[in-house]
């Protein structure tokens, strides 16, 4: 593959995949963090949405950023990045893969300190509210029978054999969990984009919990079953982590909400007193 390629962003030609993984790390991560400076920190503001076939470094960036960039570039690589099968960090010096990337390692950039701007939420106009009391349908999916004292829908739609149902009764049986509900046409949906395509993020349930501050105060979590590791479910798990969450708190108008990811639902329980442990020690540290 010669440097023609418009596929390719280095300054020298790679002509095989062997050569290519022996590309230093430190490479990849020190021009993904350019890219990253280029697209999201520009002097004017300015945030480029364009996927330019070549990499570029002008003077239009905020260089001073770009120490800071380059450390949450590398913790990204080294923590968050996930290679399966054959592939290898070093693809990512791929224009396309790299401006994949660019996006990715953004999403999570937040400050919030003193002084500085906090996220807030853009309402829609209209539907601001949703409603367990308007779902009825019909489904050819299995089910799993509610507690009408915990869920106000009488069955949680399952989507696949046995996830849903396992999730559900690990909810069903958790005293701290004060109601919860699947997310099934409720409307409630996280906007996101991935690759320039906006789309929306339904995800799996929604619950009223007890975080030890009462049934009148309580916790509104989110949670996403993860089965399959899938490119565009880490960017809506990313997405409601880093944007949608802090946004809605920083509201004040809706309560208190969280995200959580389970990645085994038979396992369920654990994971979810283990993040209220750790939301309540959050909260005694803020305090």
């Amino acid at each position: 593959m010669d440097r023609s390629g418009a596929d390719h962003w280095c300054e020298s030609a790679i002509h095989t995949l062997a050569e290519l993984e022996g590309r230093r790390l430190q490479e990849v991560e020190f021009l993904l963090a350019k890219l990253v400076l280029e697209k999201y920190y520009r002097d004017n503001g300015e945030i480029r949405e364009d996927r330019p076939e070549r990499h570029r470094f002008d003077r239009g960036v905020q260089v001073w950023r770009f120490p800071d960039v380059l450390r949450i570039t590398r913790e990204w690589t080294r923590t968050c990045l996930h290679c399966s099968d054959n592939t290898f960090p070093q693809m990512l010096l791929f224009i396309e893969l790299a401006h994949n990337a660019a996006e990715r390692i953004q999403k999570p950039i937040q400050t919030t300190g003193v002084g500085q701007k906090a996220i807030r939420p853009i309402l829609a106009p209209y539907d601001v509210f949703g409603s367990t009391r308007y779902v009825q349908f019909d489904t050819p999916k299995p089910v799993y029978p509610t507690d009408p004292k915990k869920c106000h829908v009488n069955y949680v739609v399952a989507d696949t054999e046995s996830w849903e149902q396992k999730m559900a009764q690990a909810l069903e049986e958790m005293d701290e969990v004060i109601r919860y509900v699947k997310n099934d046409h409720l409307g409630f949906a996280i906007p996101y984009s991935i690759d320039n395509e906006q789309k929306h993020y339904f995800p799996d349930f929604i619950l009223h919990i007890d975080d030890g501050q009462g049934a009148e105060n309580p916790l509104n979590m989110v949670i996403e079953v993860t089965g399959e590791r899938r490119p565009d479910k880490v960017v809506k798990v990313t997405v409601a982590q880093t944007f949608w969450i802090p946004a809605a708190n920083n509201h004040g108008g809706f309560g208190r909400w969280a995200f959580l990811e389970i990645v085994d639902p038979w396992n369920a329980k654990s994971v979810i007193r283990n993040a209220l442990n750790e939301q309540t020690l959050l909260t005694a540290e803020r305090a």
